[in-house]
């Protein structure tokens, strides 16, 4: 095996053959992996000196990816930390070939090892407990000289879909399931109104993102300042453009009447619908819930096209859990090289 430092920014067009290719082999298939996320990110934000590990049989066969930068704290101490990391990317992890995991990461842990004098710290965050950074990595560091520690980060509360709506109905807690049924019944009477829509391929992007940001900076003070930041609504632009092309997008509005009430910004990826944001104008028809109605239309339209998952993403939000949301830990990992 071999393993190439990559720095400059062009290294995104060298491996773009690659990359995703070897995310569809690898243990760490989520669209935040991808070649279009990773990319996408790094040129929104770029926090640091780009630090991509490769990792090839002596057949050129490209087996790892450990997509990392080098950032420095305000105290001047210096970090690992995955492109990603951390607060719009749900999952990261080390993409890796599932044929060849052991063995890849202890390349990447020696080599840590031996470059140990280039930062302070190693941490890598928005670790899925399912990852290998969770269950093979820190074993592969503490072999080369480091101490370990995983702390928890968040959760993502996700659902296991059934074959069908009244499948996935019998799952919910008796009063949420009644609840549920109650607002679906008035979603669909003669009067309310209601419909919605996923923007499509050949949609305008740009006029479709503008209208979700408006509802996500209405719905929340704390959605409004962070969308107060250019860096995050160029990302947040950026990467809906992007999905769109690759037919990852899944960006919902809820109309009432004809006017936008709700919209859930999603991604449809390797038969998962992730939900990353939304938004909501809380000032109108407020009494027809209709950020939960969207919600529900968006997981019956998922079990109909025959996702596995509904993943709710980071965050322990009460409306997950009433929708059928279970529990899966996000962890970091934090590594200091001691030599012993």
């Amino acid at each position: 095996m071999k393993l190439e430092i990559h720095s400059q920014p062009d290294l995104f067009t060298e491996l773009a053959p690659e990359w995703n290719k070897l995310v569809e082999r690898s243990t760490a298939n989520q669209i935040f992996n991808t070649w279009e996320w990773q990319s996408t990110w790094w040129q929104a934000y770029q926090p640091g000196d780009l630090w991509v590990i490769t990792c090839r049989t002596d057949a050129d066969q490209l087996i790892g990816l450990a997509p990392w930068f080098i950032g420095t704290t305000e105290d001047q101490k210096r970090f690992v930390a995955t492109i990603g990391c951390k607060e719009v990317t749900d999952y990261l992890d080390l993409i890796v070939d599932a044929d060849h995991v052991d063995a890849v990461l202890d390349q990447f842990a020696g080599f840590l090892a031996e470059n140990h004098d280039r930062f302070d710290e190693i941490q890598l965050c928005n670790i899925s407990e399912h990852s290998i950074s969770h269950s093979n990595f820190p074993s592969a560091l503490e072999k080369h000289g480091f101490t370990t520690e995983l702390e928890p980060e968040d959760v993502c509360p996700v659902v296991e879909l059934p074959e069908s709506w009244s499948d996935y109905l019998a799952m919910l807690d008796k009063k949420q399931r009644h609840e549920l049924r109650r607002k679906f019944r008035r979603a669909h009477g003669e009067n309310s109104g209601i419909d919605w829509y996923i923007v499509g391929q050949d949609d305008d992007i740009e006029e479709a993102m503008q209208q979700f940001l408006e509802l996500m900076a209405s719905s929340d003070p704390d959605k409004a300042r962070f969308l107060s930041d250019p860096q995050n609504v160029t990302f947040f632009k950026s990467i809906a453009a992007v999905m769109q092309q690759c037919g990852w997008l899944h960006l919902c509005f809820l109309t009432v009447e004809g006017e936008r009430a709700a919209a859930y910004f999603n991604f449809d990826y390797n038969q998962q619908i992730l939900v990353y944001n939304s938004g909501l104008n809380p000032e109108s028809h407020g009494h027809l819930s209709p950020g939960i109605v969207l919600l529900a239309f968006i997981i019956q339209h998922a079990i109909e096209t025959k996702h596995r998952v509904f993943d709710f993403l980071q965050g322990n939000e009460t409306y997950k859990y009433h929708m059928g949301g279970k529990d899966i830990a996000v962890l970091n990992l934090n590594a200091r090289y001691t030599g012993n």
